[in-house]
């Protein structure tokens, strides 16, 4: 069987390497960390919440170690606002299945160990483009899963795919506990989202930390310049904590008693930072004219407004790990590479197009389906029309393929609202503008505008 490297010890590399392993490959993971640094030293790099299509193939490999102890996030909450100060509508929906979103460091931790026990190798070392070539040339195959690391530098930027040139927010995370693992008003335990069209997204997603459990990840994406934007000074987490209550308080006062005495988990369970979206050709061609491949975020950079960067190295990851067992021994050349990223594109390209819609002003469709929608209470036994539009809302977190294209074409959208409601779409307007309105003259009049799962 090839022998085969992979550069990285992050999630979808890591996922590779198992599933190679399995089925009889010899393979090398180089991590420029050892499962040690990664409790001890290493930043978690991002919140990480799988659904299930996910979360499937991991227990496939056997690697859903913190199923019954992690937190399973039931679908989302979310909180429309036009701008700060006016809560539009809400959408409380839930998930056909649950997520998950457990600590990169300890699962990193965890699978390299688990690694090595199942036959597959570990170096411990920092590559290099010179030690990689080097790699290359003592393996059949080399795979690059470095992340957003420098070394992604070598595959070039796919123009065609790539919508952004620039970032498109100014990102902080910070990892949180002293929250209830709820809220009042919500019978289900949601990602906690607020957005704003004119100063961007702020939302709480519950997460599984290293060493104290069940937790929150906090997460803030800013238009420049606005409200949420005021974390640039932030130089460590606990000075980051203390800024994020208080942007909670200017912009969410409503979540500001659940999560007013939150305490950072440890002094590394936090991030600031923004980098562009943008996607990557599948591999590249070394100095000495060898190919790599690359995989999860070294082929793809998401925002983290989707939730969908695990998810999308998660699905890549199993696209490429079939395709290396189907090839067998080779040869795994840049055709062949460029094959095997297209199989996947074919089928998962919606990842890219929903989380971009996320970022970008709301379409006449998308507002369709959430005035539709407006109503929705998550509660278990909500078998109405618009709970069953809001679930459609969540279940397109787990495959963007259920409502991505819904939110690019009315007649779409209004099909959707007419099958879920079993009513002309234009009763479903009506009514849900109707009921929207009332909230908006119960805010102006200072009261409470009584929005579905909210209590204030």
């Amino acid at each position: 069987m090839p022998n085969v490297a992979i550069i990285g010890a992050g999630q979808a590399g890591l996922l590779v390497a198992h599933d190679l392993v399995r089925n009889g490959f010899d393979v090398t993971l180089f991590s420029d960390k050892t499962p040690g640094d990664f409790l001890t030293k290493a930043r978690p790099t991002g919140t990480a919440a799988r659904f299930n299509m996910s979360l499937d193939y991991e227990r496939e490999l056997g690697l859903n170690f913190w199923e019954d102890d992690a937190p399973k996030g039931e679908g989302i909450h979310l909180t429309f606002s036009p701008d700060v100060g006016n809560r539009l509508l809400t959408l409380c929906g839930r998930l056909t299945n649950y997520f998950h979103a457990i600590d990169l460091r300890l699962q990193s931790a965890r699978w390299m160990e688990e690694l090595e026990k199942r036959g597959g190798k570990v170096v411990i070392e920092v590559v290099t483009v010179d030690r990689l070539d080097q790699i290359a040339a003592d393996h059949d195959l080399t795979i690059v899963a470095a992340g957003r690391g420098d070394i992604h530098k070598l595959f070039e930027r796919d123009e065609a795919r790539s919508h952004y040139t620039k970032p498109q927010r100014k990102l902080a995370m910070f990892n949180t506990n002293g929250q209830a693992m709820g809220f009042e008003g919500i019978d289900y335990l949601p990602v906690k989202f607020n957005f704003y069209a004119k100063a961007g997204e702020a939302f709480w997603v519950p997460w599984y930390h290293k060493d104290k459990g069940k937790s929150w990840s906090m997460l803030f994406e800013a238009k420049e310049g606005g409200p949420l934007d005021k974390f640039d000074g932030v130089t460590d987490g606990e000075q980051g904590v203390e800024v994020a209550k208080q942007v909670v308080k200017e912009v969410a006062p409503w979540d500001y008693e659940w999560c007013k005495d939150m305490q950072l988990l440890d002094e590394n369970s936090w991030l600031v930072g923004r980098f562009t979206p943008e996607v990557r050709k599948p591999y590249a061609t070394l100095p000495s004219g060898r190919t790599v491949l690359s995989v999860g975020d070294t082929a793809m950079s998401l925002d983290p407004i989707g939730g969908q960067g695990a998810n999308n190295g998660n699905k890549m990851a199993r696209n490429l790990a079939k395709s290396i067992i189907a090839r067998g021994d080779g040869p795994f050349d840049a055709a062949w590479a460029a094959e095997t990223f297209e199989a996947f594109w074919q089928r998962h390209n919606l990842i890219n197009k929903f989380n971009n819609t996320l970022l970008e002003p709301i379409t006449n469709p998308g507002k369709a389906l959430l005035i539709a929608q407006y109503g929705s209470t998550g509660r278990a036994g909500d078998r109405s029309g618009a709970q069953k539009i809001a679930n459609l809302f969540c279940d397109n977190f787990d495959d963007p393929a259920t409502l991505t294209e819904a939110f690019y074409d009315m007649k779409k959208a209004k099909a959707v609202i007419a099958e879920a409601t079993g009513k002309p779409a234009w009763k479903a307007d009506l009514a849900g503008k109707l009921a929207i309105a009332k909230g908006q003259i119960l805010q102006k009049l200072g009261r409470n505008p009584h929005h579905p799962g909210t209590v204030m």
